[in-house]
């Protein structure tokens, strides 16, 4: 009996509160809202930059899209590839759906010309609904800056200005930030992944 009552001791008190958790947990990282970052009146503001086929891009491209961003460039030996990486598995994830675009801004734009990030893109088999852009510095790093929010320096994107982020930027389709995630970590991917899922049934 004193056996008994402390297994079902251990029961109430550990496994219990454990099991609840997870239980809310797995519900709230599936069907509630994902919350709108910043100020609600945030927005991402518009540019005009040229993507690795050498076109114009603007946040027209963006309309009634799901939006993954991210800051990177060509150059760099460890960080952008596995953000790369973990950016397929997202692309892969939804594979399909004209609702998702993936945009990923060059922070070294000097270097990275269109053609630059074309040679790019085949060499890491970069390809549908993934857009590669670069152009003026200045704007670029002002997007990174104020519309993004991806790091706290202070700077002008002046020629010692240098950007480095591995964050990953989910945006709804008002062009409002839902999630900050770490492009280096599966784990973050498969949240992403999921907060993607909980964007499109909310919208």
């Amino acid at each position: 009996m004193k056996k008994y009552s402390h297994w079902l001791f251990i029961a109430i008190v550990v496994i219990l509160p454990v099991t609840v958790y997870a239980l809310v947990k797995w519900y709230q990282d599936r069907y509630t809202a994902l919350p709108v970052l910043l100020e609600e009146n945030h927005h991402v503001t518009s540019y005009a930059l040229i993507n690795q086929q050498g076109r114009s891009a603007t946040l027209k491209d963006w309309d009634n899209k799901i939006v993954v961003a991210n800051f990177f460039f060509t150059h760099c030996p460890v960080v952008c590839p596995k953000m790369v990486r973990n950016l397929k598995t997202v692309q892969a994830a939804y594979r399909n759906d004209s609702t998702l675009l993936l945009v990923s801004f060059s922070v070294d734009p000097e270097r990275d010309s269109a053609s630059q990030l074309h040679s790019y893109a085949n060499r890491m088999n970069i390809a549908g609904n993934w857009l590669l852009l670069t152009g003026n510095k200045k704007e670029i790093y002002k997007l990174a800056r104020q519309s993004f929010r991806v790091v706290a320096t202070d700077g002008d994107g002046g020629p010692q200005d240098f950007i480095h982020s591995d964050k990953l930027v989910l945006l709804d389709r008002q062009k409002r930030i839902r999630g900050y995630y770490s492009g280096t970590d599966e784990k973050e991917t498969e949240r992403l992944i999921r907060d993607i899922g909980r964007l499109q049934k909310a919208e």
